[in-house]
């Protein structure tokens, strides 16, 4: 085993380390306060390539591998979630989904776009009562012949009023269960299609999330992706890739926690000395920075699964349950070591708090991984 980073590896963590640094930072609380989508940093970012990460070159991507992915991801996590689940979603469930299942036709028009950040992506799976349990589609897809007309709602969607393709999943033949759901690619303008509000949200404010509403939409026969019944694949399948963009979000969010507590305690001084020197803190400070290294293995290994071509359903599954829990974890205790100081805006670490959360519920809360991992168990 080598768990060392390639000399190519490293620098792409420290490009994205110093693009967090220089360009996410400084309008990071006001992004937050305003609940203001990043639009001129995802353009930066579809630049420097964190848009299309492993897309291949030849459709406008970065043919970087999944190590590379989890690399970025935590670096901007650390800084900005708002900003990473935009990225971790166009790479992770729009990009991907395109790439792996899309028709060449599909990818020239569309993934083209979105690789390089000139589109932005998402992705629409949840409903009022479809979250968890996906198979329970009340959107439909009729089939009219050369178009499907489509009629649904869909919610907590990320960058649904920003972005410009949406990936739709929908119930063509509620007969067929599972294998009646189809996936199809929706542009924003599309007559029938309605942007609701946008949430306020306790964390990840920068982000953009919408009800969308689909009101007799006609979409071309042309835009569904894949086979006719293969869209609750399709979407799972992305999904366990999506989990790994979301552990590396969570674990670069716990890691900028910790560093946000080391350095404050360093500084800090109670009874004579700086609070670092206190066992109590010690010991905090301890437990922070074994859970992320244990965190960063389990969310390495998954990314190690997908570029080795092996099934990572259950290593990705495993990874953001832990990565989540640490993350929420470690961030309240971000907080308690910097006393009052955590508790206002201007410290950053109740940011970081409040965004953890997320990473627990969205792309599969904890207790639908604990599904994935106890069947994966029980079927070997």
């Amino acid at each position: 085993m080598d768990f060392s980073l390639s000399e190519e590896h490293i620098m792409i963590r420290d490009a994205a380390r110093d693009f967090a640094q220089t360009e996410l930072l400084p309008g990071v609380i006001e992004r937050d306060n305003k609940q203001q989508f990043p639009d001129a940093l995802v353009k930066k970012m579809g630049d420097l390539g964190f848009m299309g990460i492993m897309v291949d070159p030849k459709y406008g991507g970065s043919g970087m591998d999944a190590i590379s992915y989890v690399l970025i991801m935590e670096e901007l996590s650390k800084i900005d979630a708002s900003a990473s689940v935009i990225v971790s979603v166009n790479n992770s469930l729009v990009c991907y989904g395109l790439e792996a299942y899309g028709s060449e036709e599909q990818k020239q028009k569309y993934l083209t776009k979105l690789a390089t950040g000139e589109f932005v992506g998402a992705f629409c799976l949840s409903e009022p009562e479809a979250g968890s349990d996906a198979t329970s589609q009340k959107t439909t897809a009729i089939d009219k012949g050369d178009y499907y007309l489509i009629n649904g709602t869909k919610n907590w969607i990320t960058s649904g009023g920003r972005a410009d393709v949406y990936l739709v999943i929908a119930q063509t033949d509620r007969d067929k269960g599972s294998h009646g759901i189809n996936a199809f690619i929706v542009e924003k303008d599309t007559e029938g299609f309605h942007i609701g509000p946008k949430e306020d949200k306790l964390g990840i404010r920068g982000s953009d999330t919408h009800t969308l509403q689909f009101n007799d939409m006609k979409i071309p026969k042309e835009n569904r992706i894949g086979a006719n019944g293969s869209g609750f694949r399709f979407a799972m399948k992305t999904l366990s890739g999506g989990r790994i963009g979301i552990a590396s979000q969570a674990l670069g969010i716990a890691q900028g926690a910790y560093e946000l507590a080391l350095k404050y305690s360093k500084e800090r001084k109670a009874f004579g000395t700086e609070i670092c020197n206190h066992q109590a803190i010690a010991f905090k400070l301890a437990d922070m920075y074994t859970d992320i290294a244990a965190a960063r293995h389990l969310v390495m290994k998954a990314a190690w699964d997908k570029d080795q071509g092996n099934n990572y359903d259950m290593s990705s599954a495993m990874a953001k349950l832990y990565a989540s829990k640490i993350a929420m974890e470690h961030t309240v205790e971000a907080v308690q070591i910097h006393g009052g100081n955590g508790f206002v805006k201007e410290y950053h670490v109740e940011r970081l708090m409040r965004d953890a959360k997320i990473t627990q519920i969205y792309e599969g809360t904890s207790e639908i991984q604990k599904i994935v991992i106890s069947r994966s168990i029980l079927r070997d």
